[in-house]
Order: C-alpha cells, then sequence, then structure tokens
C-alpha cells in the first residue's frame, strides 16, 4: 500500500546551537495538569467499560474538563481549604449501544476520584473537591465515522494534524528528568514537596536557568526556617541531577515570588495552587511528550482525554512523537527530525493526506542515505497505528 510519505532535509541551525531555548513543564497537580490527568483517566476507564460490557470501544471525548479554584488559608503545622475545588467533567459519551446502557456519569466520576486519591495525596476527597459531571452525547456524524472501514482500520474523526519530534535537546531532557526526579525519589523522602510544580527552562547561549515554582504542604512544614530549608533541598538536588545530564552552566531558582520578610510564600494546604486562586483547563498544558516547547513545532490539540480510536488530536500526536524518536533510535545520522501527519476525516487514519518528515542530518551524512530508513520506519507505524490504542488505555503512554 504506497502512503504518501514526504521526507526533506531541514534548512536552519540546530536546535543546540541556536541562543535561545525555552522549555516548560507544568508537573501533575499544575490545574491544568490535574485537568489533563482526569480528563485522561475518565478515557481510559470508559474505554475499558465499553470493552468489557459492550466489546468495543465507542465513541467519547472527556478533553473539555475544568478545574475552578477553591479558597484556603494555608499555615505552618496545618490550615485549611475554606472552599472547595469545583471540577467539571464534560465532554462526549456514549450512554446507550444495542439495548445496554452504559453508566457513563457514575464510570467518570469514580475515575476522577481515584485519580485525585492516587495523585493528589494531601487532598481531603471529602471536604476539598466537588467533582460534578455533564457528559453529554456525541454527535451522530462523528458516532457514524467512528465505524471502521471494510479493512478494520478506524476512520479519522476529524481534519487535522500531530506533530512530534525527537531527540530531546539538553534542556528538555533536564526539564523533564526534573520533574520525574521531584516526583520519583524527591517527594517521597520530603513529602512537604506538593505536586503543583511548574518547571520553565531557559538556556541562553551556555547558561542554562530552571526558574521552579514548587508548593509546600503546611503540614509537613512546622517554620519559615524549615520552608527556606526545603527551598535549598530543592535548588541543590536539581542541579546536582542537571550536572549529570550537560556541561553547560545550570543555576535552579526556587519560589522567585517569595517575600520572605512578610511572609508571602507558596504554602499550601493540599499541594496544588487549585485550592487557592489558580484554575485549569484540558490541553492548556503540556504537550503530549510531556513538555512545552516554543522552539519546536507543536499541536493546539489536546491529547488527554480524546478517544483512542480514531481521534486525530491524540493518534497523531502520539504516532508522530514516537516515530520521530524510533527513527532517532533506528537511523544513524539524524541531528533533529520532525513528524507532521495530517488526516482527512472520514477516511482511515493509516492512510493519512500526507506523512510529511523534516530531518537535519548530521555532520557528514547525507539525506538520501537515511532517506530508506526514514520511510520504512514511518511507513510501518501507519500500517500498525492501531497499536497506539491498546498502549493507551493500558497507560503504557504519557498523554501529558
Amino acid at each position: 500500500m504506497k502512503r504518501n510519505i514526504k521526507i526533506e532535509g531541514l534548512r536552519q541551525i540546530p536546535l543546540e546551537q541556536q541562543e535561545i531555548e525555552l522549555v516548560e513543564r507544568k508537573c501533575i497537580g499544575h490545574p491544568d495538569s490535574i485537568a489533563d490527568g482526569i480528563a485522561e483517566s475518565i478515557s481510559r476507564a470508559l474505554s475499558r467499560a465499553y470493552l468489557d460490557e459492550c466489546g468495543a470501544i465507542l465513541h467519547h471525548n472527556t478533553d473539555q474538563g475544568e478545574v475552578v479554584a477553591g479558597e484556603s488559608k494555608p499555615c505552618f503545622g496545618g490550615g485549611k481549604v475554606l472552599k472547595p475545588i469545583y471540577i467539571l467533567l464534560d465532554g462526549r459519551a456514549t450512554k446507550h449501544f444495542e439495548g445496554i446502557n452504559i453508566a457513563t456519569d457514575s464510570i467518570a466520576v469514580e475515575a476522577a476520584r481515584n485519580y485525585l486519591r492516587e495523585n493528589l495525596t494531601n487532598l481531603n476527597l471529602e471536604r476539598d473537591v466537588i467533582v460534578d459531571c455533564k457528559l453529554g452525547t456525541g454527535s451522530t456524524d462523528l458516532r457514524d465515522v467512528f465505524r471502521p472501514c471494510d479493512n478494520k482500520v478506524p476512520r479519522a474523526n476529524d481534519t487535522s494534524f500531530g506533530v512530534g519530534h525527537a531527540p530531546f535537546s539538553e534542556t528538555e531532557t533536564i526539564v523533564m528528568e526534573s520533574s520525574d526526579y521531584i516526583d520519583t525519589i524527591l517527594r517521597p523522602e520530603f513529602p512537604a514537596i506538593g505536586q503543583d510544580i511548574k518547571i520553565m527552562g531557559l538556556r541562553d547561549g551556555n547558561d542554562i536557568t530552571l526558574t521552579v515554582a514548587c508548593a509546600i504542604v503546611d503540614r509537613y512544614c512546622s517554620d519559615m526556617k524549615e520552608y527556606i530549608g526545603y527551598k535549598e533541598v530543592l535548588k541543590e538536588r536539581l542541579e546536582n541531577l542537571a550536572k549529570k545530564h550537560t556541561g553547560r552552566k545550570v543555576s535552579v531558582h526556587i519560589n522567585t515570588a517569595d517575600d520572605i520578610d512578610n511572609e508571602s510564600i507558596f504554602l499550601t494546604v493540599t499541594g496544588t495552587s487549585a485550592e487557592m486562586g489558580d484554575d485549569g483547563s484540558v490541553g492548556r498544558g503540556n504537550r503530549c511528550n510531556g513538555l512545552i516547547t516554543p522552539n519546536r513545532p507543536m499541536s493546539m490539540e489536546a491529547t488527554s482525554g480524546k478517544n483512542p480510536i480514531n481521534h486525530i488530536g491524540k493518534i497523531y500526536n502520539i504516532l508522530s512523537t514516537q516515530l520521530a524518536r524510533d527513527c532517532v533510535a533506528k537511523v544513524d545520522g539524524i541531528e533533529e527530525i520532525y513528524v507532521r501527519l495530517l488526516s482527512q476525516i472520514g477516511m482511515p487514519i493509516d492512510l493519512p493526506l500526507v506523512a510529511s518528515v523534516q530531518v537535519l542530518p548530521k555532520q557528514g551524512y547525507e539525506l538520501h542515505a537515511i532517506t530508506r530508513d526514514i520511510d520504512a520506519i514511518v511507513n510501518d507505524g501507519l500500517a500498525n497505528v492501531t497499536c497506539v490504542t491498546g498502549k493507551v488505555i493500558s497507560g503504557e503512554i504519557r498523554t501529558f
């Protein structure tokens, strides 16, 4: 089967040689990431329920959720939430199928609460949060598109595109690794470090600056001296971590908005700023590779919450990222690669209107010498595009 795969050389300065690079990550407790995480957990739960009850994943999209901030009064040793966080679950789901009624709203609420319980461990689910479900029923036209083609490959639900790149730059790697390190190593050691963290990386020439906003949980912090101590631990640990990934100069700044003299600091009751003023929306944060990268091409689509069968905003963003990484891992001579996949609504998702691949070869390599290998990887990935579905449902693939 002939697919429209176009491979071209990229005429630009490699990112590592550009003067300025910006990289951002909103960690799991940031309000936008909370919205993403809940949306994706609902989609996975619905997919499993549809498979169990109907034998197939039915049409749904839960990528429209909102987190509305509450009010709190944090204080050293433990404060309290005055007004609960309000979480709105909306979007579309199939509620009836061939005489079967599916409890979509109950499934969604349970999935949301389970996600909050597992990831925001300082949140009191009985007092601190309201979960409201307003799932609608999907458009008839889009549900018709959801049916597979004769070759059993789903048809695209939209005319849209996905985009991915590889490899990560040093700054991208440092930002991503810092987030993972805090979640897996640092927080278990220091429970005062909350889940709401934003990491902004700037590379200015050969100087890398990480500006980190980190919520501190008040019940684990007795006074200002201890608060400052946690900031110092974060700074030292992240600077040491960064040095494992670069020879450039790295400096880390923690909670730069703090006014220590007036005790105006990033102290929280629950570990997230959603308790006291910061709202969140699905798709407003990280792309599916876990980062926000303004130096790279990006899709504006929300990946989290979209159905894993035929929603191009999910499938093609994930697949293009995987294809870019596979090409770098398997083909020698790639400095940078960018993959863009464009669909047409109603057409099989394994036959994009175009698969555009832009390659910046490493010095000493010619594009024509690696084109055939890249083409084979992209063609094979598209032929097996439906494999993405199972990996998404099992949680193997990150969506934010």
